[in-house]
């Protein structure tokens, strides 16, 4: 009979290559949000935006001058498939707003009822993004909780190291790709929290099957055994839950390419830390214990 052979993945032996890949990454990422800084939606900042769904033959540059004629500054206009445009203003006053548009699609010969206008005032911009900082204090106040209830405080804290990895990455590439925060993309945010907790949670229940039993090898080829086991469990599950984001990326609109940037993103790092960044940390960090101390002095055979 044909003997079949295992996939196996050395995870232990490439340790380093992930800590350096992780930590070009992370690099990249604060690089990317000290320069660039993150874009955020008038959702957070309050101001208006005009959506105008009739205008053609006018150019970016004269709905930019007929808004300068006005005194209004546009901070951002965006050209849409069916000749339209996307015209964001710091103006939170809808009043003051409606004036101005009216003004400017006179001006341009353009109805006044083709440009749909919303204004939001800077008090409500606060509150979602207050909203949103307690949504993330709490969930990861939650996920140490449970994690530390459930298995251990060791993994509790590297499960969120990993989250802050991901979270940064993602917001890195937001960043460095110029794509604008809304509340849309807090809600990837929070969505790919659950993914790459999921994946982690799947490798280490199995690393602490594994090592109510371990005798006669080291923690770290037991656990590099646990990622293996499940490993190919983990790149199914991820690839097609990132199938239904990317198909929306490619094809959905404006709103929706917002929320499945994030979750692409945030999906595929999430796969990657959870047996490169969560899992080794973990490992590391068990194997100062004196029992596994001893463990490695006896059995290792490469460090």
């Amino acid at each position: 009979m044909r003997q079949v052979h295992r996939f196996h993945i050395d995870f232990w032996g490439l340790r380093k290559v992930f800590f350096a890949i992780s930590a070009v990454l992370v690099i990249a990422s604060i690089a990317g949000l000290a320069i660039n800084g993150l874009k955020f939606g008038i959702e957070f900042q309050g101001g208006t935006v005009i959506n105008v769904s009739a205008a053609k033959g006018i150019t970016e540059g004269e709905m930019r001058a007929a808004f300068k004629k006005q005194g209004v500054t546009t901070e951002s206009i965006q050209t849409t498939e069916d000749n339209g445009f996307i015209i964001r203003t710091s103006e939170s006053d809808p009043q003051k707003a409606n004036e101005v548009w009216a003004a400017v699609s006179e001006d341009l010969g353009v109805p006044q009822d083709s440009g749909q206008i919303t204004t939001i005032g800077p008090g409500w911009g606060r509150s979602v993004t207050n909203a949103a900082l307690l949504a993330f204090v709490l969930s990861i106040g939650a996920i140490l909780l449970y994690i530390a209830v459930r298995f251990e405080y060791k993994m509790s804290v590297t499960a969120v190291l990993a989250l802050v990895h991901d979270l940064l990455i993602v917001l890195g590439v937001y960043a460095l790709a110029g794509r604008e925060m809304t509340p849309n993309t807090i809600a990837a945010l929070l969505t790919i929290m659950g993914y790459s907790l999921y994946d982690t949670v799947v490798v280490f229940h199995r690393i602490k099957e594994n090592s109510a039993t371990l005798s006669k090898t080291t923690f770290h080829q037991m656990a590099n055994d646990s990622i293996n086991q499940v490993f190919m469990r983990t790149i199914n599950t991820s690839m097609t839950s990132v199938i239904p984001p990317f198909v929306m990326l490619m094809f959905g609109g404006d709103t929706l390419k917002d929320f499945a940037f994030a979750l692409v993103i945030g999906i595929l790092i999430g796969t990657y830390s959870s047996f490169s960044v969560a899992s080794q940390t973990y490992v590391l960090w068990k194997e100062q214990e004196p029992k596994f101390k001893a463990l490695n002095k006896k059995y290792a055979t490469t460090s």
